[in-house]
């Protein structure tokens, strides 16, 4: 579908974790966001690991069949000082990205820096600003809830913001 502003775009934002994995879907229509759905996917730690990834990307498959985006955003992984922790969201990051893949979906990786930047215009912002600037980018009444709903939210808005940036480039250079 396309509009006076260019084509509608919808994107699901993935923030991934085992335990919570925060998705946020976005559209942009004549140059407006707005927020379609956002949520968090659970696993249970009384649940094998198999299991847990296995619902993860069940649930981001069900997700794309459901709302249809025509792209998606996973944040990229933040190396941390816990081994084991990074390991977990790395997985779980894996088949997130498999899921999308097998769901026909482009999907753009971005560092948690680019999102900053891209949602706050600053790239040491701290989740507060990022959330309120969710809230704000996207007419809600109420910050998003969970935080790794909202953080889901605001990679959707970083790849709509990004890809933006490139057609306008792309169009500037012609």
């Amino acid at each position: 579908m396309t509009s006076a502003q260019g084509p509608e775009r919808r994107v699901l934002g993935i923030d991934p974790g085992t335990a919570t994995t925060g998705y946020g879907l976005v559209e942009e229509r004549k140059g407006e966001l707005k927020a379609l759905t956002s949520g968090v996917i659970r696993t249970s730690a009384d649940q094998s690991l198999p299991v847990r990834l296995q619902s993860i990307y069940q649930a981001v498959t069900d997700l794309a069949v459901e709302w249809k985006p025509s792209s998606a955003a996973v944040e990229e992984l933040f190396f941390s000082r816990n081994v084991r922790t990074a390991m977990s969201v790395g997985q779980a990051r894996g088949v997130t990205l498999l899921a999308l893949a097998d769901s026909a979906l482009d999907v753009a990786e971005y560092t948690p820096l680019t999102i900053k930047q891209a949602v706050t215009g600053y790239g040491s912002a701290d989740k507060a600003q990022i959330q309120e600037m969710v809230r704000l980018l996207l007419g809600l009444k109420q910050t998003p809830r969970p935080d790794d709903a909202a953080d889901a939210l605001a990679i959707a808005i970083c790849h709509l913001h990004s890809t933006r940036l490139t057609a306008l480039s792309k169009e500037a250079g012609k």
